[in-house]
C-alpha cells in the first residue's frame, strides 16, 4: 500500500544522513520506526497484563508480603 507522509525538514535532514550512513533508504528506516513502535506498544500491553495477572491471582500473598 503506498502512503504519502509529510516529514518536518530538520527530520528528513536527520533521516536522508542516517540513510547514507547506513546504505539504506529513508522510506527502510520509516518502516523500522514504525516496526519498533508496534513493538513497544505490544511489549507494553503485554507487561501490563502480566501485571493485572499476577494482582488478580496473587492479591493475597501480596498483602501479606505487605505486612511482612
Amino acid at each position: 500500500m503506498a502512503m504519502n507522509l509529510r516529514v518536518p525538514e530538520d527530520l528528513d535532514r536527520r533521516l536522508e544522513q542516517l540513510a547514507a550512513e547506513e546504505h539504506t533508504s529513508k522510506s527502510a528506516l520509516l518502516l523500522q520506526g514504525a516496526e519498533l513502535v508496534l513493538q513497544r506498544h505490544r511489549r507494553g500491553r503485554e507487561i501490563g497484563e502480566g501485571l493485572d495477572f499476577v494482582m488478580s491471582h496473587d492479591a493475597e500473598l501480596l498483602t501479606r508480603l505487605e505486612d511482612a
